[in-house]
């Protein structure tokens, strides 16, 4: 089981997560289509929406999240 992290803009309410769901397993800056539908998504995986919801439509433009690293 991994945990996703999506949408965490500010470093509080990623705190706040963090304390009730633990350190991620992944961060996806924004609910686009990549995190939706990128292939990172296992059965029983937890995702944490910062905001909002996986049934909230994805933005069609990426985010290319290696530039985090």
């Amino acid at each position: 089981m991994a945990v996703h992290f999506i949408g965490f803009s500010d470093s509080a309410s990623f705190w706040r997560a963090t304390q009730v769901f633990g350190q991620p397993d992944f961060i996806h800056p924004r609910w686009d289509v990549r995190a939706k539908q990128g292939g990172e998504w296992a059965e029983g995986d937890v995702r944490v929406f910062a905001t909002g919801s996986e049934d909230d439509t994805p933005s069609p433009f990426c985010w290319d999240d290696s530039v985090r690293f």
